[in-house]
């Protein structure tokens, strides 16, 4: 948390007004869940807590990263008056990855008004059935070791895994179209670090959390095989949400230089290929981040 401060810090002074919030929103995702993961360790009938509060934070930066590419190529406007010639390719994973027939959409403001509210109601909806979920656990009616079909937190989670999968396409998609503009603002790995963030929190907390229901891992004195798995997820993410927040820091603190202009030739079918320099000369300098 102390780095995750010292980089708000220099994010405040150094960043443009329109990427401040958007920026501190996705640095803050390692430490929030790191911190998240440390309470469960120390008070552990707080887990289902901690573990929801960081599925919820994830769920925002999930929008904010697509947001925050979009800010990065000068904003909304300059986006769509730039890529009006350019066609988004939707075949992409997690939702259509094997669907490679697909055709290519046209980029309108309703395109990227649905694309936006793709990722917005996993932020939204997340938020309610995390509310939902604890609201039935004090009533005794939700428990995440009962995954039964008549058990609610079975229809609950698996609900939500859907909204995940459609949260994360319209970024996946974005992704895929800018990843060549935003080179020269480390997009590549800014993306990866946020793709084992989805790994680390989603994936291999569930699938200990599964082997230790199922008493694959064994238990030891004082601890049931359920509270081992707890413990030992918790451990992990506190590990790999530090060695992610150092990462993350090197990435989001460096300056960059200005967007290359657009190679001659790009056709209506390709991605969006590197521009928009001069429009950002004028706005913010085009060096900044």
């Amino acid at each position: 948390m102390v780095v995750f401060i010292e980089e708000c810090v220099y994010i405040y002074k150094k960043v443009p007004a329109n990427k401040k919030s958007l920026i501190i929103w996705v640095n803050g995702a390692a430490p929030v869940i790191g911190t998240m993961s440390c309470i469960g360790l120390w008070i552990p009938k707080a887990v289902m807590i901690t573990d929801m509060t960081s599925a919820t934070y994830f769920a925002i930066v999930v929008f904010k990263f697509l947001i925050m590419m979009l800010e990065e190529t000068g904003g909304d406007e300059v986006f769509l008056k730039r890529a009006n010639k350019h066609k988004l390719k939707i075949s992409t994973g997690p939702c259509c990855c094997c669907c490679p027939c697909l055709p290519h959409v046209a980029i309108t403001r309703r395109t990227l008004f649905l694309l936006k509210l793709g990722s917005f109601q996993f932020a939204l909806l997340k938020l309610i059935f995390t509310l939902l979920s604890i609201i039935l656990w004090t009533n005794n009616n939700f428990n995440l070791q009962d995954i039964s079909a008549t058990g609610v937190a079975l229809w609950i989670n698996l609900f939500v895994g859907i909204l995940t999968i459609i949260g994360l396409w319209p970024v996946t998609i974005i992704f895929m179209h800018l990843k060549t503009t935003l080179r020269t603002r480390k997009i590549i790995p800014k993306y990866t670090m946020y793709q084992f963030l989805l790994i680390l929190t989603q994936l291999q907390t569930a699938i200990i959390n599964t082997l230790a229901i199922n008493g694959i891992i064994a238990c030891s004195p004082r601890f049931s095989a359920p509270a081992r798995g707890y413990m030992l997820s918790q451990q992990l993410l506190i590990l790999e949400m530090f060695i992610i927040t150092l990462v993350t820091r090197l990435l989001y603190r460096r300056q960059y230089g200005p967007l290359p202009e657009e190679e001659p030739g790009d056709t209506e079918s390709t991605k969006m290929g590197p521009s928009l320099c001069s429009h950002l000369n004028s706005q913010e300098g085009c060096t900044r981040m």
